[in-house]
């Protein structure tokens, strides 16, 4: 039996990242709620209140009244709600590794009781949740899908370092297996969200609306990387182009650059790999991404080339690259295609050094290999890559930024967000 009053449900949010800290926040604002996570030192943060990506401030945590914290998953036993909020990676091979999300759903499964109630976050491909997901609920429960327990899919719209698009703020798309669980999750939700709800149809197509979410924007920024490309071989500037082109009403405002991060970067993956397990080899989304994953070569070709005609020794260069996080002003550095052009300069036999205001250098050094720069000494470098709009950098004078070169450099502003005299080259 399902229990539907929203007011009665003791919940519990499994993984405390970006996605699943503002949820737990929000909802211990109203009532109850324990957040679970597997790591004892981000939980330990938490009791302080600290949060490392900087998505929920003290204050807030501390408004968060009914929030507490645990990595004990036997603690979970005393919740009947549970929305699961871990990361869906891809492998090295650009599948999708829905390991963390089988290792919640065990957690989850071993404590699951009769009338309980299990919410997807996480971004999946359509079917993961009943087909992937629900059958270990019921190996490690024994209970009986949609007889015993029921389940929800919502996805997630977190927006890492965005201030002014809060959870409250954006409309959540909310699914369940049942009509009842649908009104069930549905009604959750609308406590905490003052932008209101869109119940789906089914889970599958609230599963189907995520993924496309984040590939139509991918496929977006892969036509104006190509357009960028095209302008760079006519000596168009791209951004003099999408000014003027922007003057028209109906014309989108998306802008070249590195494509990365935990969802635009990704969520294609989940849906190229769906379409093509029923049979359906997918061109054009395959086409765009290959595109985007292929603008940081890009971006040193275009570099080295320059250098090279200042006749710069690439062999003995010095390259300054500004900013290593997947987008500016966030700490976030999951999926950052920085690195691309890290690693490509470095097989030249450049040098790289590399400075990031927000990143955290021992995350960097754990998942890159790179040692963050404190501080770029003046007069260092042959090569400067802006590759992060972080605020600290564009509050800085040009005339600072190519101060960082020697006298002979080439500056590349790959977000063009420096005045166009200020660089030698820019997307």
């Amino acid at each position: 039996m399902l229990e539907t009053n929203p007011n009665s449900r003791r919940i519990a949010v499994i993984g405390l990242g970006y996605v699943g800290l503002p949820l737990a926040a929000a909802f211990g604002k109203i009532g109850p709620v324990l957040g679970f996570d597997i790591n004892p030192t981000r939980i330990d943060a938490l009791r302080q209140g600290k949060d490392a990506t900087h998505e929920v401030s003290e204050d807030e945590l501390s408004a968060a009244g009914g929030l507490r914290f645990t990595t004990d998953p036997a603690d979970l036993a005393d919740c009947d709600t549970y929305i699961v909020t871990v990361p869906t990676p891809i492998t090295a091979q650009k599948q999708p590794d829905l390991a963390p999300l089988m290792r919640a759903s065990e957690t989850v499964g071993r404590v699951l009781k009769p009338g309980g109630l299990v919410i997807y976050e996480s971004t999946v491909y359509p079917g993961a949740t009943e087909e992937d997901c629900v059958p270990i609920l019921e190996r490690e429960s024994g209970l009986r899908f949609n007889m015993d327990f029921f389940a929800g899919y919502s996805p997630e719209r977190i927006n890492p370092g965005d201030k002014a698009h809060r959870i409250a703020d954006i409309c959540k798309v909310t699914s369940g297996s049942t009509p009842k669980a649908a009104d069930l999750v549905d009604a959750l939700y609308a406590r905490i969200i003052r932008a209101g709800t869109h119940k789906a149809e089914s889970i599958r197509v609230a599963e189907a609306a995520k993924v496309i979410e984040n590939t139509q924007r991918d496929l977006n920024i892969a036509l104006v990387n190509e357009l960028a490309m095209i302008f760079g071989r006519l000596g168009i500037d791209t951004d003099a182009v999408l000014r003027a082109a922007g003057t028209k009403w109906n014309f989108l405002p998306f802008r070249p650059g590195l494509v990365g991060g935990h969802c635009i970067g990704v969520d294609p993956y989940y849906l190229t790999h769906k379409a093509e397990a029923v049979g359906h080899h997918p061109q054009v989304i395959l086409a765009g991404r290959r595109l985007n994953d292929g603008m940081g070569a890009y971006v040193v070709a275009q570099l080295v080339k320059r250098m090279i005609r200042e006749r710069i020794e690439m062999t003995d260069a010095r390259v300054l690259v500004m900013g290593l996080t997947f987008k500016e002003n966030c700490p976030d550095l999951r999926n950052t295609r920085v690195v691309d052009i890290v690693h490509e300069l470095q097989s030249y036999g450049v040098t790289v050094d590399v400075h990031d205001p927000h990143a955290d250098p021992q995350a960097a050094r754990d998942e890159y290999g790179i040692d963050l720069l404190e501080h770029p000494r003046p007069g260092t470098y042959d090569g400067i890559v802006l590759a992060v709009a972080h605020d600290a950098y564009l509050e800085m004078d040009p005339a600072e930024i190519r101060a960082f070169g020697k006298v002979r450099n080439v500056l590349f502003d790959v977000k063009s967000c420096l005045p166009r005299s200020a660089s030698d080259l820019r997307l």
